[in-house]
């Protein structure tokens, strides 16, 4: 008999109750046991939602991100908080964002904020998570406070309880030392706290836990390799079972380290590492537990059961009871429900399961695999037509785009001059100061905004009442930046839902949800669309809204446009063809945009492509190959301008110095990063790599609510100054500014632009 389990549901909600939830406890609009209620109803429903597998996860939901819940349980707090008094979950807060409610902060005398922790990306997924903080005197203790209460909540939900944790060397390996010390090092002291952990599921009377150790499906030196077998030696005598699961790839050689490890089950991930699941079984030892992730646990399209069963049933039939089934990883990076998708294209719908139909999905595998295909033969016959359906569908496959590709080559994607070349030309165009201040694209989505949205897609309001709409938040922005005085202004993005999301709504081969809504980070949700098939522009997207910003001031205005890597990286992406050529169909249609803007008169043009870095394999051996292609398409993008149009980039929340010389190779006239969080650390690649280009070293962390001061602005500055030439160097937020109030972005960019003023006197 296989077993089914899952190994995490998303946690935001159906509908995003606890973005809602979050929020409004944040702004001291509701009480902290209201959003504490909130969670518990949420887990108690998502529990049983999943009541159709055999083990169900408990652990999974965080308030904020499941890795800063495991640095809480591990007792692992950053000293900046270690003095704060009041309720955990404000301090857990404090940590994930810079501060609480405004009336838990005041309560503990620290409503100036602290610094909140580095986030960065989880794996190659666009989920972030808060980076675990060590230095060589960290020490931990165990908090098993919230994984004991929610088992006791899910039995009450009568679910079977299957624990969620972290692993200890991938905690470690996800972490940052703060002083340069070996996180390693902290292993011995780790290890007790985690087998006390086990002992405490024991007491509760846990069977299995699920420990993941996803660095396992990345290249490790021999030291991380060996601390492996250390940790798990060291756990061996325990009185629950463990279940080591990987995912986001193929073991390759840490199959065997996986395999060999003293656990009791493992967990492969064979929508990336099907080829492995043989070998596996081979080494496992004939009592282990071979777990197989054969539901995609990050793309939405339906799985092609019959093709999957085709694979199974020798495993099944060679493993018998040893066979689990599940996701390939967590369904948290899927939305919750597809059967709430009233609107979304019929036949696109058709192809898409989310993350209910992925439990039936599994539900109906195990059902064949136990009882035989014809216990479900109805339902795999109407699985197969959808598949088969979208094969062959004239809307995926456009033959004008096929030929359109087959026509690149590599003068599409050069500039006409080299930078040094086209600095000066840019220069004498837009006549900008010394360390010129900017934004980077978007101003908060207001009350106003989302309202004329909501009415105009309602059908309320008609298109020319949406259009002025729009039109006056637009000269609200321009009003605001030009009282601010800053030096390159932007439209602020007031008619974009999102920077995905906008364009594809307006390319054909896109479809979109009304509530595929999946968690990036915190109480920040994306919706990505669904990218199904071949991809051209019908028109010009963003022309008439930078047109009418410009023609409100005298000051350069940025065009705004989101990269054919980002969009790539963010939407559900086909599965039927490689990643790269619809990397490079995008190429051409937001090609097509950024000339159009040029023929309108916009002289600078910034092409978001913040999702860069995520797209790298977790292998560096695999990087050069994406690396290839995903410049390329930038460059395909962006390099059909003349000289004197300055081209930026924008990249956000990526730790990009490994790939310097390739974003180098894009060739931007300017790039801006985020470094503020980081304390300008991203910057230390510059010491050793002379970027040839201009840069904006982002000052002002926009995902917590803290006002950067002038004179921290002006410090952070100088440090980017002694690594880059001042006179290459931007001013700018590290990233947009949709998230935050007017209230907190007018007093944060008024200190940014006084802060260049100080830099203009002091270091020219």
């Amino acid at each position: 008999m296989a077993i089914t389990h899952n190994l995490g549901f998303p946690r935001i909600g159906a509908r995003r109750e606890l973005k809602f939830a979050l929020e409004s406890y944040w702004k001291d609009q509701s009480s902290r046991d209201a959003l504490k209620a909130v969670g518990a109803q949420l887990r108690e429903r998502h529990w049983k939602h999943q009541a159709r597998v055999n083990f169900v996860p408990v652990g999974d939901f965080a308030f904020y991100d499941q890795v800063l819940d495991m640095s809480f349980t591990l007792g692992n707090l950053p000293e900046r908080v270690r003095g704060f008094h009041g309720d955990a979950l404000d301090n857990y807060f404090r940590v994930a964002r810079g501060r609480s409610a405004q009336a838990a902060d005041e309560h503990v005398a620290c409503c100036s904020g602290v610094a909140a922790g580095e986030m960065t990306k989880w794996f190659d997924t666009n989920y972030h998570y808060i980076v675990p903080e060590f230095t060589a005197a960290t020490n931990f203790s165990l908090d098993a406070t919230r994984l004991v209460t929610q088992i006791a909540e899910a039995r009450a939900a009568g679910v079977n309880v299957k624990p969620v944790i972290i692993g200890p060397v991938t905690y470690l390996w996800l972490g940052k030392s703060k002083d340069d010390s070996d996180r390693l090092a902290l292993l011995p002291k780790l290890l007790p706290v985690y087998g006390a952990l086990l002992d405490t599921f024991a007491a509760q009377g846990i069977d299995w836990v699920q420990i993941d150790e996803p660095a396992l499906v990345t290249e490790l030196d021999a030291k991380w390799r060996d601390a492996f077998v250390t940790a798990y030696d060291s756990l061996s005598v325990r009185r629950v079972r463990l279940l080591l699961a990987t995912y986001f790839g193929q073991l390759q050689e840490n199959l065997e380290l996986a395999c060999t490890l003293p656990v009791d089950g493992l967990h492969i991930d064979a929508i990336n590492a099907r080829d492995e699941l043989a070998q596996a079984a081979a080494i496992l030892s004939d009592t282990s537990v071979l777990s197989v992730g054969a539901i995609n646990g990050r793309n939405i399209w339906k799985t092609d059961l019959n093709a999957v069963l085709a694979w199974l049933e020798p495993l099944a039939k060679q493993l018998g009871e040893r066979l689990w089934i599940a996701p390939s990883c967590s369904l948290l990076h899927v939305p919750v429900d597809l059967d709430s998708e009233q609107k979304l294209d019929a036949e696109v719908r058709s192809w898409l399961a989310f993350a209910l139909q992925k439990l039936d999905e599994l539900k109906l595998l195990a059902d064949a695999l136990n009882n035989g295909r014809d216990s479900v033969g109805s339902a795999l016959v109407a699985n197969a037509k959808a598949i088969h359906h979208r094969r062959t569908s004239l809307r995926v496959n456009n033959p004008v785009v096929k030929a359109a590709l087959a026509r690149i080559d590599a003068a599409l994607g050069q500039r006409h001059s080299a930078y040094a070349v086209r600095a000066p030309k840019q220069a004498a165009l837009l006549k900008l100061p010394a360390f010129p201040t900017t934004t980077i694209g978007s101003f908060p989505q207001t009350a106003e905004i989302r309202h004329a949205r909501s009415e105009f897609k309602a059908g309320k309001l008609d298109t020319a009442a949406y259009k002025a709409a729009m039109q006056a938040e637009i000269a609200r922005s321009v009003r605001e930046q030009e009282t601010l005085g800053l030096d390159v202004l932007v439209h602020g993005e007031a008619e974009r839902n999102d920077m995905v999301e906008y364009f594809g709504e307006q390319l054909e081969g896109y479809a979109f949800s009304q509530f595929g809504w999946v968690q990036s980070y915190g109480s920040r949700c994306v919706k990505p669309p669904v990218l199904f098939g071949d991809i051209s522009r019908p028109g010009a997207m963003t022309v008439e809204w930078i047109t009418y910003a410009q023609s409100l001031t005298n000051k350069p205005m940025k065009g705004m446009l989101t990269g054919p890597v980002t969009i790539l990286n963010w939407s559900f992406v086909r599965d039927d063809q490689p990643r790269s050529v619809s990397c490079r169909q995008l190429a051409l249609a937001i090609r097509e945009e950024v000339l159009d803007l040029e023929k309108a008169g916009v002289r600078v043009i910034q092409i978001d492509e913040a999702a860069l870095r995520e797209g790298l394999p977790l292998r560096r051996s695999q990087w050069n190959e994406y690396l290839q292609w995903a410049v390329e398409s930038f460059r395909i993008t962006a390099n059909g301008v003349r000289d004197e149009t300055q081209i930026h980039t924008h990249m956000c929340y990526s730790e990009f110095n490994d790939i310097i010389a390739s974003i180098a190779d894009m060739d931007a006239d300017v790039i801006t990063i985020e470094t503020s969080r980081s304390d300008m650390e991203l910057l230390d690649v510059f010491d050793h790599f002379k970027y040839p280009n201009q840069i904006g070293p982002g000052v002002y962390d926009i995902h917590s609510p803290n006002i950067p001061s002038r004179e921290s602005i002006v410090q952070l500055m100088k440090k980017a100054a002694g690594r880059i030439p001042a006179e290459r160097l931007w001013v700018n937020p590290d990233c947009g500014l949709k998230t935050r109030q007017w209230t907190e972005v007018t007093p944060a960019l008024t200190n940014m632009v006084a802060a260049a003023k100080v830099l203009r006197s002091q270091l020219l």
